[in-house]
């Protein structure tokens, strides 16, 4: 895949995780956005911002302040800028009965935005997706 090329790239879940966190601490971003299992790879390439993860299996996680249950795939991607992720795949979250992608993330603090390719815009506190929630 050419967007992975002269990117920086870590193995493992330990060094996945570290390296996950670390793009969302340099970016602004919630710490606890990624609530990632069996991390395969994590990757990042500078120059576009593109950033990709490799899990072993499909994780839902419930974000408890919010009641609100995600889904995130075995390969999420996007590309990542300062308090922004967009063109994201791999994220839904759960409305009703649908499972609704997630396209676009911005922060504003004290809010984070969420919107679906269908133009649907769900705000909610940031410190929803604070580490540990």
């Amino acid at each position: 895949m050419a967007e992975k090329e002269g990117g920086i790239v870590k193995t493992g879940h330990e060094e996945g995780m570290r390296m996950a966190v670390a793009l969302l601490e340099e970016f602004g971003l919630p710490l606890g956005l990624l609530p990632l299992v069996d991390v395969i790879e994590v990757g990042f390439v500078r120059s576009t911002g593109y950033m990709w993860i490799l899990q072993k299996k499909k994780v839902e996680h419930n974000f408890k302040m919010i009641s609100k249950l995600v889904s995130y795939d075995t390969e999420i991607r996007g590309y990542i800028d300062k308090k922004h992720i967009k063109k994201l795949k791999g994220v839904k979250a759960k409305e009703l009965m649908l499972w609704p992608p997630v396209n676009d993330i911005t922060v504003d603090s004290p809010k984070i935005h969420f919107k679906s390719l269908a133009g649907i815009t769900k705000t909610f506190p940031a410190e929803a997706f604070a580490a540990g929630q």
